[in-house]
């Protein structure tokens, strides 16, 4: 079937902006890939955009990559390169680092969030309603009013520079907005399926565990996606919690100590830049699919 001109013009129209928004909102990160490949002296004598008008005489290599992930070794070419302090880079242990906070700071909200909809949507007990609306109001305060008293909790308790303090700061942080996309997807899923475990002798557990879980998987991967960003990205949380030791150091605040080193040294720092990108991006991509359904869930009950 054929569309009416003035339709084929309205689509072709929404086509050609979303082209549009996605080429400008992509060019910037092409061209931190670009620079990161590039020398100190390419780098200040011209844009990375000349790589594309000679590309064979751009001269890339994985040289910055190997100065600030700490792996130059004995190279004596790249010694020369390595000007004093920039040997000390090392970003592969913070990798590590951020990798220790995201991946149970991701988990952990996760699980606990996942119990609690399934209780606000299937399980009836005095105040249910009071406590989710308190839960839901919780979206609404700034993390930065908390900081400071459980700063002085955590010092109390001998949890400040540690990752499980860091770990519970992260969880209790994300844990309304958990719960409200799960409740959201979990109170919608068919009831006469639950029933039918009901009557046949299954518990709240083996409900939950067999059942519940595996069909919320797309609302799980929304908010571990959200989740994953947010603490990858934090540098706010890490730097009241963590501090600023060397061995406990995460991929944000190092970037950030070499903006201040570093800052006229543009082709370490466009490396260090996408190596904090990579790991994102894969995650995002894995669980794309479910991002979408995840989102929705629940907004349209029949």
């Amino acid at each position: 079937m054929k569309l009416k001109p003035h339709r084929l013009l309205a689509k072709v129209l929404v086509y050609g902006t979303l082209l549009l928004i996605a080429m400008v909102w992509t060019v910037p990160t092409f061209g931190l890939l670009v620079s990161s490949f590039r020398s100190a002296d390419d780098v200040s004598r011209s844009g990375w955009w000349t790589v594309l008008q000679n590309p064979a005489e751009a001269n890339l290599s994985l040289d910055n990559y190997r100065i600030v992930l700490g792996t130059a070794g004995d190279d004596p070419r790249l010694k020369a390169k390595i000007r004093a302090g920039q040997e000390n880079i090392n970003l592969l242990t913070s990798v590590v680092n951020s990798l220790t906070v995201t991946i149970p700071a991701t988990v952990i909200p996760i699980l606990i969030a996942a119990f609690a909809a399934y209780g606000f949507a299937w399980i009836r007990f005095p105040g249910r309603r009071p406590f989710f609306i308190g839960v839901v109001a919780l979206l609404v305060v700034p993390l930065q009013i908390s900081l400071i008293p459980i700063l002085r909790d955590y010092l109390k308790l001998d949890l400040n520079g540690t990752f499980l303090g860091v770990w519970l700061a992260h969880t209790g942080f994300g844990l309304p907005l958990a719960i409200y996309l799960l409740y959201n997807y979990i109170s919608s899923l068919p009831r006469d399926i639950l029933e039918s475990a009901f009557m046949d002798g299954a518990s709240h557990f083996t409900i939950f565990m067999r059942l519940v879980l595996p069909l919320s998987l797309p609302a799980l991967a929304s908010f571990a996606i959200f989740q994953f960003l947010w603490v990858w990205n934090d540098l706010l949380v890490a730097l009241v919690f963590l501090g600023a030791r060397p061995e406990v150091e995460v991929l944000t605040q190092r970037l950030l100590g070499m903006l201040g080193t570093f800052g006229t040294d543009w082709h370490l720092l466009t490396a260090g830049a996408f190596v904090s990108m990579v790991l994102p991006l894969v995650v995002f991509f894995s669980l794309q699919r479910y991002f979408v359904r995840g989102l929705l869930a629940g907004s349209v009950k029949g």
